[in-house]
């Protein structure tokens, strides 16, 4: 009997042990998230690991290039093309003066262009002592050219002062004006590469800071343009002795305005920055009103003293602009002028500089 019954339990079928019932759901669904959990939290390490590392190296690279960049400009003082690309797109300061930032790419865009001329037109050896000396006199040309030009802005904003498009594009015009008649655009822009390594917007940028500095000089030379009144109403009045007004301009005070009598013929064509245009609508003897050249250095008075068919021979008086180069030399002497680089500054110009 007892075998009987032992056979019928073992022929009755047993509840597979991994069977999943109302009572077992919620213990199967755990197990399975636990399973799954082993691999998931160490994914999941290991992504915020890989970020926080990605950071680590990003900022890394950043401080390093950084670094480089300060070294390359600051202690190296490299002109290479490429570091006057990268202070193009970083406006970095080469200077500050009176609070005005002196950027960096204006500094080489100025000197890379004098040293473009020396070793290319000049020939000149620039690891000889005389080369040497003579970058380093174009290196501290260039830097004090920046320094005006930026102290020529800030003045420009407090005076509301601006250079239009259409006085940039009539100066340029006048610069492509030779003694054979207007050179054209692209003729011009390639000899301005040629000489000078400029692009054609490099050179727009660089005779636009020139426009305005002169509008700025001449804005802020009140004591200039009193004289230049001063004689205007006496040339108006009948005085055409060019050499008797300076010479009395100078009695009162010294350097004010300098006579250069006429000495020899020049063609009708001649560019002097408009004082043969002017002297050109005069008759002999003849003053001709105030007239600003294209240098932007002063006013001039013009008289014809004699002409022909191809030339012309005249005397002028000239007024010298000196305010602006005085108040950038006191903010100088105030300390209001701070240099980043060290430029070694050259007393005399080299001989064939011109």
């Amino acid at each position: 009997m007892k075998k009987l019954l032992s056979k019928m339990r073992k022929k009755q079928p047993q509840e597979p042990a991994g069977r999943i019932t109302t009572d077992t759901l919620a213990e199967h669904r755990e197990k399975v998230l636990a399973g799954g959990r082993k691999f998931k939290y160490p994914v999941q390490y290991q992504r915020h690991k890989l970020v926080i590392n990605a950071l680590i190296i990003g900022v890394a690279a950043v401080v390093l290039l950084v670094g480089l960049g300060w070294y390359m400009l600051y202690s190296a003082q490299n002109t290479s093309e490429f570091m006057y690309r990268v202070a193009k797109v970083v406006p970095v300061p080469v200077a500050v003066v009176d609070g005005e930032q002196v950027r960096y790419s204006d500094y080489l865009m100025k000197y890379r262009s004098a040293e473009h001329y020396l070793l290319e037109k000049e020939q000149i050896d620039g690891n000889s002592e005389d080369g040497k000396s003579q970058l380093g006199y174009v290196k501290s040309q260039a830097m004090t050219d920046a320094i005006a030009d930026a102290y020529a802005q800030k003045l420009a904003r407090e005076l509301d002062i601006q250079v239009s498009d259409a006085e940039l594009e009539t100066f340029l015009k006048q610069q492509r004006q030779s003694s054979d008649g207007e050179v054209s655009e692209t003729t011009y822009n390639a000899v301005i590469r040629d000489y000078y390594g400029w692009s054609p917007a490099e050179y727009r940028e660089a005779m636009k800071s020139k426009l305005l500095r002169q509008k700025v000089a001449y804005a802020v030379d009140t004591k200039a343009d009193a004289i230049s009144r001063g004689i205007e109403e006496k040339v108006k009045a009948g005085n055409t002795d060019l050499k008797a007004l300076a010479d009395s301009l100078n009695a009162e005070a010294p350097e004010t305005a300098t006579f250069m009598p006429a000495t020899a013929w020049v063609p009708k064509n001649n560019q002097d920055g408009g004082l043969t245009e002017a002297a050109l609508k005069l008759k002999n003897g003849q003053v001709s009103t105030v007239v600003k050249t294209t240098s932007g250095d002063g006013y001039y008075y013009v008289k014809l003293v004699d002409s022909n068919e191809t030339q012309i021979r005249y005397e002028y008086i000239y007024i010298p602009l000196t305010e602006f180069d005085a108040k950038l030399a006191q903010v100088e002497k105030d300390n209001k002028l701070k240099k980043y680089i060290t430029v070694e500054d050259t007393i005399t110009q080299p001989d064939n500089q011109e």
